[in-house]
């Protein structure tokens, strides 16, 4: 037992039955009794590693450490248990395999011999089922997070577990606990958002026992996996981001034209901007640039999981906007996450229109067209007609979306160093180069200042006119 964070040793092993039975605690409590079964159907522990096909899927919970604040180091823990146990009862319905977790992040994975839904399926078969389960999983985990922080107990209605439901309930006290702060109400509903990324991938991978002696761990291991965490470190908060592997097998087994139709249905009931929309917004290409793993490129999709996500985003807007400056800034962060999204940007200009926030866009199209801005004016006449002309033609998704292609712009000049001459002698090589590099040299610094320019100026500009809109609206509301 634990007492003032010390160990009682009151309740001692006294015999050698005591310690068998302890030992078999230790075991049911720790090991994964989904990895113990398969091994007990093989009849031995597998010795050697084999090749499988195996689908991925990595969850991770954005700014939790923000998020912890708010709670007690006992409170963190009964949260995340509680948490974690609505994630495993999820995947498990699924039949997949929770493969780790690492404080707040999770992996789980559907294939390989852990996973008995597979016996006796052919290769095409198997490759279906993982890409189906794998798919829905991660729509389910966002769903069932999005529940957890209503403390919404229809989370319960399916589980029978008494200790996973006494784990969910338990975290659902404390959920609500928060949201009846005579202090806190109100700002804590958008503040306290448990938000998840989740990545995915399939593919062929490295199945077998790793570490030494005394540590061993049954695991995967491979490129699939580790594109997966790409695929989970780069998801946008409160969707997930698959592989263009994964992608063109979803689209193969029609998984894609389901999922569209499903997501349209849902979108139609909650009288959501997203009942109309189209597949290649739904899933989103992209490819993700790492500068931090030498540039490595991945072509992905982001998915989007919340058919009433705009009404939501103008919910959280609606609380946030009478909370100050932090308020204004939460709101800044919505527009910066969702700007590529069409409906959740139309969804929130709309509400600034509605509650009388007057976004100055005229402003912004000054910074990122000059000369169109110039050539309007002297064509109008008047700053008036202008300003009307502007709000008129430029929703603030358009606006968004020229600073999106004025960044890709940016990042797209060429900086690349490499060159390569024919060597003649040696004088006229580095002859070569020199000149080469004063060149480079003139060329690079004009990329840099502008480059420079943009992150330091335009990008930031733009959104500090939106905040400071709200922040005047919230002067003018005081």
């Amino acid at each position: 037992m634990m007492l003032n964070g010390t160990i009682d040793n009151s309740d001692k092993i006294n015999s050698l039955q005591d310690e068998v039975e302890l030992r078999r605690k230790i075991e049911e409590y720790y090991l994964p009794k989904q990895l113990i079964n398969a091994i007990i159907e093989i009849g031995s522990i597998p010795e050697t590693s084999i090749e499988t096909e195996v689908g991925i899927g990595f969850i991770d919970i954005a700014n939790y450490t923000y998020l912890s604040r708010f709670l007690s180091p006992k409170e963190n823990q009964v949260l995340l248990n509680g948490l974690y146990s609505a994630f495993n009862f999820v995947i498990d319905k699924h039949c997949g395999f929770l493969n780790k977790i690492e404080g707040d992040s999770l992996m789980f994975q559907f294939g390989g011999f852990t996973d008995q839904a597979t016996k006796g399926l052919n290769r095409d078969e198997t490759t279906e089922y993982i890409t189906r389960e794998l798919f829905y999983t991660c729509i389910e985990i966002q769903n069932i997070c999005m529940l957890f922080n209503q403390a919404n107990e229809d989370i319960l209605k399916d589980i029978h577990s008494p200790t996973i439901k006494q784990s969910i309930e338990e975290a659902f006290f404390i959920i609500k606990a928060l949201r009846s702060d005579d202090n806190l109400a109100g700002a804590i509903n958008a503040l306290f958002q448990i938000k998840i990324r989740i990545g995915a991938n399939i593919g062929l991978v490295s199945s077998g026992n790793f570490g030494p002696d005394g540590a061993k761990q049954w695991d995967i291991i491979g490129l699939p996996v580790i594109k997966a965490k790409r695929m989970e470190s780069t998801a946008p908060i409160g969707g997930f981001r698959i592989s263009e592997d994964m992608y063109i097998l979803l689209d193969k087994y029609k998984i894609t034209d389901s999922y569209l139709n499903y997501f349209r249905n849902e979108a139609l009931k909650k009288r959501s901007p997203f009942s109309n929309i189209k597949k290649e917004d739904l899933f989103s290409f992209s490819r993700v640039i790492l500068k931090d793993k030498n540039n490595s490129e991945f072509d992905t999709y982001s998915v989007q999981v919340n058919p009433s996500l705009p009404l939501d985003i103008v919910k959280e807007s609606e609380i946030m906007i009478g909370q100050g400056e932090d308020g204004a800034e939460r709101i800044i962060e919505f527009i910066k996450y969702y700007r590529g999204k069409e409906h959740v940007i139309n969804a929130i200009e709309k509400f600034f229109y509605d509650k009388g926030v007057i976004i100055r866009k005229e402003q912004m199209v000054q910074i990122l067209l000059p000369k169109q801005y110039e050539s309007l004016s002297a064509k109008l006449g008047s700053t008036a007609k202008l300003v009307s002309h502007i709000r008129d033609n430029y929703t603030l998704f358009k606006i968004l979306n020229l600073l999106s292609e004025y960044q890709d712009t940016i990042n797209k000049q060429d900086s690349d160093i490499e060159q390569f001459f024919d060597f003649i002698d040696y004088y006229d090589y580095t002859k070569k180069y020199e000149n080469f590099f004063a060149q480079y040299l003139k060329k690079s610094s004009r990329f840099l200042v502008e480059k420079y320019n943009f992150y330091n100026r335009t990008y930031p500009f733009i959104f500090i006119l939106i905040k400071g809109s709200i922040m005047e609206y919230q002067r003018e509301n005081e």
